[in-house]
């Protein structure tokens, strides 16, 4: 009976160690499914990832090739390019409900703005771009505090790269344009809000040569790349 016993534990406590290394090995691809399915559960947009891999031993975490598309009601057109996302993280501040980023760099390759058929934009009129206003820019933090559970202290270092603008146009083909950005690296130091990216924003207004005053508003001259963060599941 003992002996029976014995070998039942046993192999209980193999098939436990199997089933930990089968997790582990398929960590990434878990992780990479459950970012895609949030995407579109925000967003209403697909989203695939090429690549997402989880620090075993360092607190980092990286998103390649993520490419997101609009609905078909955007002519199922491309929205965002972004060939990496790599994150450092404090791991002492996210055990104590914490969010504390040492790095970010997102490499952004190409913002795809589209005007519908209806004459609807798609950064807006998709919810991907957050209800703004003069006082209360984007996200609030108590708002990320509510929907992640965690406290936003800040991104040490924000290094941004921004390639290119894409503009759609489905009422008139004709209007299709591509402005290049070409900020490479730009490094943003302590960003604790919103109004910390103020000079990125008004950086990306001068590269992009006026591309995005025709599309929105002077209030909202500055959502698409608002509209890129958020997307992310960023603070802002």
């Amino acid at each position: 009976m003992i002996k029976w016993f014995v070998k039942w534990v046993f192999r209980l406590a193999l098939l436990a160690v199997v089933l930990v290394i089968v997790l582990l090995l398929s960590l990434n691809t878990i992780v990479r499914v459950l970012i895609e399915h949030n995407i579109r559960a925000q967003t209403g947009m697909e989203a695939e990832i090429g690549r997402v891999e989880v620090g075993w031993t360092e607190p980092t975490f990286e998103i390649r090739d993520l490419k997101i598309y609009n609905p078909p009601s955007f002519g199922g057109t491309p929205f965002l390019d972004i060939p990496e996302i790599h994150v450092q993280y404090d791991r002492l501040a996210l055990l104590k409900g914490e969010l504390h980023l040492k790095l970010l760099r997102l490499d952004l390759e190409e913002l795809d703005v589209v005007r519908s058929r209806k004459g609807d934009i798609n950064v807006f009129a998709l919810g991907a771009a957050p209800q703004m206003n003069s006082m209360n820019p984007g996200i609030s933090l108590p708002s990320f505090k509510k929907e992640t559970g965690y406290d936003f202290k800040g991104i040490d270092a924000l290094n941004f790269t921004f390639n290119k603008a894409t503009f759609i146009d489905l009422q008139n083909r004709h209007n299709d344009r591509e402005q290049t950005i070409g900020l490479k690296n730009i490094v943003v130091p302590d960003v604790k809000s919103p109004r910390d990216l103020a000079g990125l924003v008004l950086l990306i207004e001068l590269r992009s040569n006026h591309f995005f005053d025709p599309l929105v508003s002077q209030q909202v001259k500055s959502a698409p790349l608002k509209s890129v963060l958020n997307v992310m599941g960023g603070a802002f």
